[in-house]
């Protein structure tokens, strides 16, 4: 079934406050401080993709210790912890990012619809596809138009089509970026500001019509307009995709997301909607992060 899934013609790869060190002083007060959340009691949605004993090596050292988790369809999961914890490795293991880097391997399992990617025989290029990846740092290609960058995924994949225009301003608009591009697209991707940037290269995961799409940090590099702006949009695109989102802002996992996943040290200590992560943790160290205390 994961080789059909994967065919289809979606490719890879998809004012905020910084968190503060000594406020607030309970887990309640960081979700107080948003503008609120995505709807606490929409209905539990199925796991569209879950990690089962998965762990992550670089050489020798385990970088991700054994995670079981959910990511569910058609929700924001934000993936918290300190820096140095595994979570960009461990989103980095959904969709086979992390193999690429020499000497990492995982063990466990990463299951998508129910079936393996790390299973023999499956294609890391069709899985990343399937599961379309943002980095932290707007990386448009920067010998390409803002149009060519939108279809870069395509072209690399020889994927053609009938209508690349439509396909262009559909992905724009779904990163709310045609109005502001609309006249320009003829221009290098690099001549846009930085958070237009990281929109682009939405749009160009957008553009291979994935059903899952990764974020990792993908606001730390942008000015609090700009972050306020991607936020939106992942709240748009929440609606119609699964979605991952590594982040070191507190008040943005509370902001944008459905569930939320406390990793540290490689081990996730625990996970939950976000409502409830962020008010009743059931961990001691969950609420000592959450509220400053360490990390």
């Amino acid at each position: 079934m994961f080789v059909n899934v994967a065919a289809r013609s979606g490719v890879e790869a998809v004012t905020s406050k910084p968190a503060n060190r000594e406020q607030p002083a309970t887990a309640a007060d960081v979700v107080a401080e948003t503008d609120g959340g995505p709807d606490a009691d929409a209905a539990e949605a199925p796991a569209k993709m879950t990690t089962v004993g998965l762990r992550a090596y670089y050489g020798k050292s385990e970088a991700i210790k054994g995670i079981d988790l959910p990511v569910r369809d058609k929700r924001v999961t934000a993936i918290i912890g300190p820096s140095g914890c595994g979570k960009s490795t461990f989103i980095r293991c959904l969709n086979r990012m992390h193999e690429v880097v020499p000497g990492a391997h995982v063990e466990g399992k990463v299951l998508l619809e129910g079936e393996d990617i790390y299973a023999a025989g499956v294609d890391p290029v069709r899985v990343r596809r399937y599961v379309g990846m943002v980095f932290q740092k707007p990386n448009p290609f920067p010998t390409m138009s803002i149009a060519g960058n939108v279809l870069a995924g395509l072209r690399l994949n020889r994927i053609k089509l009938d209508n690349p225009s439509e396909r262009i301003e559909k992905a724009l608009r779904q990163a709310a970026l045609w109005d502001e591009v609309k006249d320009i697209l003829d221009r290098a991707g690099t001549s846009l500001s930085g958070g237009q940037q990281q929109r682009l290269c939405i749009a160009r995961t957008l553009a291979m019509e994935p059903e899952v799409i990764l974020m990792d940090e993908p606001c730390s590099a942008l000015d609090p307009i700009a972050t306020a702006r991607i936020e939106d949009l992942i709240h748009e695109l929440g609606a119609s995709y699964t979605i991952a989102i590594v982040t070191h802002n507190m008040q943005q996992a509370a902001r944008v997301s459905h569930y939320t996943a406390f990793l540290y040290m490689g081990e996730l200590v625990e996970y939950n909607e976000t409502d409830t992560l962020f008010t009743q943790p059931s961990e001691t160290r969950t609420e000592e992060y959450i509220t400053g205390r360490f990390g």
